[in-house]
């Protein structure tokens, strides 16, 4: 086994600083989402993905995919949608052992009616603390780490 690289002073600080601030943003979402609009983030996520999709539909490991989650933690997620009537889940007509999630116009309804507070709140928690010039340097920041950790198409 090879000699492990620990962190310096500065990298600890930065490591903890990121992960208390991605973790306080989520937490923020997540909260006003379930206040505002009766849904966690990741089912948000799930909506809004669906709903730049090619007729609002994706196959589940597509789906899984692009919201960076395991197959079974969506499959959960889509069952609790499915219950809303927000997305339905078919076969696909050219290959049988695939599975297309579908927003429905209810579903749409529904990412629409929560996207406005969403919206309101990622400014809040993310934008308003941050300058133009500190928002382009995020968004690189966070690039290069998706870039690096590469498992699929990442978004822009």
């Amino acid at each position: 086994m090879g000699t492990t690289r620990w962190l310096d002073d500065g990298e600890q600080r930065t490591w903890r600083a990121f992960l208390a601030a991605t973790q306080r943003v989520r937490e923020e979402l997540d909260r006003q989402l379930q206040r505002d609009s009766g849904m966690p983030l990741a089912y948000y996520q799930i909506l809004a993905m669906l709903s730049e999709a090619p007729e609002r539909t994706l196959t589940m490991s597509r789906l899984a995919r692009t919201t960076r989650s395991s197959a079974s933690r969506l499959s959960h997620a889509v069952t609790k949608l499915e219950g809303r009537g927000w997305v339905k889940r078919t076969q696909h007509p050219a290959d049988h052992r695939t599975t297309l999630a579908t927003l429905t116009d209810e579903g749409f309804a529904a990412l629409e009616e929560a996207a406005h507070g969403h919206v309101e709140q990622v400014r809040r928690v993310l934008f308003d603390h941050l300058t133009p010039e500190g928002t382009e340097q995020l968004h690189t920041i966070c690039r290069a780490i998706l870039e690096g950790t590469r498992e699929g198409p990442t978004p822009e």
